[in-house]
């Protein structure tokens, strides 16, 4: 299977769609945010960056599920900083610090084809929302060069459907992580708003053009949905509703990495109500809820 950006669209059409989303980014709108900071004049967005890209790494990342890992790792390229604003965010030192070194469009198409030298069974973008009209023109560039990996867009779910729109035929998996059901959660806890209502109707569309995800014969993620939920302590995401929005309204069949792993960071020590790892009990609870509802893949429910 070909990735969709060599399957349904030409070099041409690609232009296009690079040339409407740096559109976006002249008084940006290219996240819910809408700051309409002029960032191709040198403001800072609430993503505080400007048009310039800066990343973290670049490299091969076994830490992912398992059907992007595969045998030779997910290609992953870690954005610096983000359109959220996690006061628990574990990756603070690159998301709110602004660790990392600037890169052009050059040099990001270049670490597209490394990756793909390496052996990585993908393209994994960490972060790039706020930075996505400059990776569709570095995308191009790698094509040009022989580029053939499918492109996963990693993110926090905060995403525009009129962005979303603009990658339909680009983006191969999209791996969204649902943060919270909880509006005011979202508001003091990652300074956004209305976040359950765009989260929403952002993973439908993400549906909508990929589906759920297909794995090969040889267990590597080809195309479709993959959600990410990490379970907060005291409930803070509202997990069951999230569980409930993709049983009901996305598939029984999402591949779900219902996760366990948080950890007090960052600014989490400001919120008791954060400042501690969850129980057991209270991941049992969520997963319990989605084996109710019908949904099996991609967590494990054996814990």
């Amino acid at each position: 299977m070909f990735p969709l950006y060599l399957e349904n669209l030409t070099l041409s059409e690609l232009h296009q769609r690079a040339e409407a989303l740096h559109q976006l980014l002249i008084e940006c709108r290219i996240c819910p945010n809408e700051c309409k900071a002029r960032r191709t004049d040198g403001e800072t967005g609430e993503c505080h960056s400007t048009d310039e890209v800066f990343i973290s790494s670049v490299g091969p990342h076994f830490g992912e599920e398992p059907p992007l890992v595969g045998t030779n790792g997910s290609g992953t390229i870690f954005f610096t900083n983000c359109n959220l604003s996690c006061e628990f965010c574990q990756n603070y030192d690159i998301s709110h610090l602004g660790m990392g070194e600037k890169v052009s469009t050059i040099e990001l198409s270049g670490a597209m084809l490394q990756l793909q030298q390496r052996g990585c069974h993908n393209i994994n973008l960490v972060t790039p929302t706020h930075f996505t009209p400059q990776i569709v023109d570095a995308l191009i560039l790698a094509i040009e060069k022989g580029l053939e990996l499918p492109i996963v867009y990693n993110c926090g779910g905060y995403e525009s459907v009129e962005t979303l729109k603009l990658l339909d035929g680009i983006v191969d998996i999209y791996m969204p992580d649902i943060k919270y059901s909880i509006d005011k959660n979202a508001l003091k806890y990652s300074g956004v708003e209305n976040y359950w209502e765009t989260v929403k109707l952002a993973v439908k569309e993400m549906h909508r053009q990929v589906g759920d995800l297909k794995i090969s014969k040889r267990g590597i993620a080809q195309r479709g949905l993959l959600v990410r939920h990490l379970v907060l302590p005291n409930d803070i995401t509202g997990s069951k509703a999230v569980i409930d929005f993709i049983a009901e309204e996305i598939s029984t069949d999402t591949y779900l990495n219902i996760m366990d792993q948080y950890r007090p960071a960052f600014h989490s020590n400001k919120y008791p109500e954060l400042n501690r790892r969850i129980t057991p009990s209270e991941y049992k609870e969520v997963v319990d809820h989605a084996i109710e509802k019908g949904l099996r893949r991609g967590f494990d429910y054996t814990k």
